[in-house]
């Protein structure tokens, strides 16, 4: 059976073997997480009753971050230097594990917005987050990772099939996952999955080294293999130093598909373990099989951007493998949409319907209904992706209106006392509107000259800055500063004065 070309399910062998998987993963599952008792609670939904040990908070973080976004984005790329976006994932991950996660258990947060309500003295803030939040992932995170999803099956299996029945079938039964299982099921797949994902992306890493005979310098150009970013490059060598730490603090410490997976364990000790181990993936695993398979279809190929993923599986993959590894293509994306689908129900259901609609009796009755809706918006947006020249660089310039913005309402929460909520919002929207102009206003980004990594500092530096400055100057309210303290545990529990 020949890949990309004329290939097709017509081999019942292989459809067997991509059915049972599947149903394998989701056997698993149910067996895991049959015998837990449910009360329809917050934290039962979203956070599988605080029971998930380390190894499950270790691939839930870990597959939620995993997909076909960095499968398809990065190896599109077709060069080693992309690999620096997961090697300082590790920078995020010791955040988390050190700073956050103490501070969310000790705020009981079911989502990260609690912790800045509670940081702030309104609710403001906490809405105006958790509305980004959602926001971002009905229009980028769900729609990217059934798109990316949705292309590296086509591309694997042919192209007689429509990109969006590929994105549909990964949506039904991403969505059934949350539904029917919450938090829990999503974390046990996440595990499962993980494994097989894991160990057969490294195997078409050996397949790939060894169909160019190990040789990935010849042939090559310099830049493609160079790990120094030149100054036009995706990532310009000294952005490392500058905006990228910051990038991973707020992705990986105080985004909400992330953290709620550490919030989720019974101890601080037992979410700082799956932290570690999460972390020990990100340096030791992920980064080989996200650049190493672009960089040899380079060499096979060319230049041949986000389907290069998928034409250099179908070179190198044995045919007797092609339904194992469609398998796991396939729970990697279910894993990370159903986990950001959880994600956004969570932040729906706890920050907006309890607050503004009524109290919630079952979160499982309005998760389910919720999980449909988002799911339906999630694949109408599919389509807007497919006009992306790399899938992983869009991303990463779409998360700038907001990552930086939110990321400065925790800081200054959490190293100031005395400031408004609504001075945190004016930082937030001052954020938000100046990345956007450097991002939408091609004059504007000319005249600043910077790459956009670099402007991300520009943007939060400004955020913190703005929002001192509303509170001091509009407000009237001096800022104090607690440095240190509330880490320690020496700051106090609750809202700002």
């Amino acid at each position: 059976m020949v890949f990309g070309d004329t290939a097709d399910f017509a081999n019942a062998g292989q459809l067997a073997v991509f059915v049972g998987l599947t149903a394998l993963v989701a056997l698993l599952t149910w067996w895991k997480v049959k015998s837990a008792k449910h009360d329809g609670s917050q934290k039962d939904v979203f956070l599988a009753g605080k029971g998930l040990s380390w190894v499950f908070v270790a691939g839930a973080i870990t597959l939620t971050n995993l997909s076909t976004d960095q499968l398809v984005g990065m190896n599109g790329n077709q060069m080693l230097l992309l690999a620096w976006w997961e090697i300082a994932g590790f920078v995020g991950l010791m955040t988390l594990a050190f700073v956050f996660v103490p501070l969310y258990y000790r705020y009981n947060c079911t989502t990260v917005t609690e912790l800045l309500e509670r940081r702030y003295d309104g609710r403001s803030i906490r809405t105006l987050i958790s509305a980004i939040f959602i926001l971002g992932n009905l229009l980028i995170y769900l729609p990217a990772a059934l798109y990316s999803g949705g292309l590296f099956l086509q591309s694997l299996f042919g192209a007689n099939v429509p990109l969006l029945a590929f994105s549909l079938g990964l949506a039904l039964i991403g969505a059934a996952y949350t539904i029917f299982g919450g938090l829990r099921a999503v974390a046990v797949m996440d595990t499962f999955s993980g494994i097989g994902i894991l160990f057969l992306a490294l195997v078409i890493v050996f397949l790939a080294l060894a169909a160019v005979d190990f040789d990935i310098v010849t042939g090559v150009p310099p830049e493609r293999l160079s790990m120094v970013g030149s100054a036009d490059s995706p990532i310009p060598f000294h952005t490392l130093f500058t905006g990228m730490a910051f990038i991973q603090i707020f992705y990986w410490s105080t985004n909400q598909n992330i953290t709620q997976k550490a919030m989720a364990a019974p101890t601080v000790k037992e979410a700082q373990k799956g932290v570690f181990a999460a972390a020990a993936v990100r340096i030791l695993v992920v980064p080989p099989i996200v650049v190493i398979p672009g960089v040899v279809a380079f060499k096979l190929f060319g230049d041949v951007g986000d389907a290069a993923y998928g034409r250099l599986v179908a070179e190198v993959l044995p045919s007797w493998l092609s339904g194992a590894f469609a398998a796991m293509v396939a729970a990697a994306v279910i894993t990370t949409f159903s986990a950001v689908l959880n994600s956004t129900v969570a932040l729906y259901s706890v920050d907006f319907h309890e607050r503004f609609i009524g109290e919630v009796k079952n979160h499982w009755k309005l998760g389910a209904a919720m999980s449909g809706v988002a799911t339906l918006l999630a694949m109408i947006m599919v389509p807007l992706f497919q006009n992306a020249e790399s899938i992983i660089n869009l991303l990463q310039q779409l998360n700038g209106l907001s990552s930086m913005p939110i990321l400065s309402a925790f800081i200054v929460g959490l190293l100031f006392r005395n400031v408004a909520a609504r001075s945190a919002i004016a930082g937030v929207v001052w954020g938000i509107s100046l990345y956007g102009l450097f991002t939408f206003n091609a004059g504007f980004s000319e005249a600043v000259g910077i790459h956009y990594i670099d402007f991300m500092v520009v943007t939060l530096f400004s955020s913190v800055l703005a929002a001192l400055g509303f509170n001091r100057f509009v407000l009237g309210r001096r800022a104090e500063w607690l440095g240190l303290s509330l880490f320690r545990g020496k700051g106090e529990v609750s809202a700002q004065a």
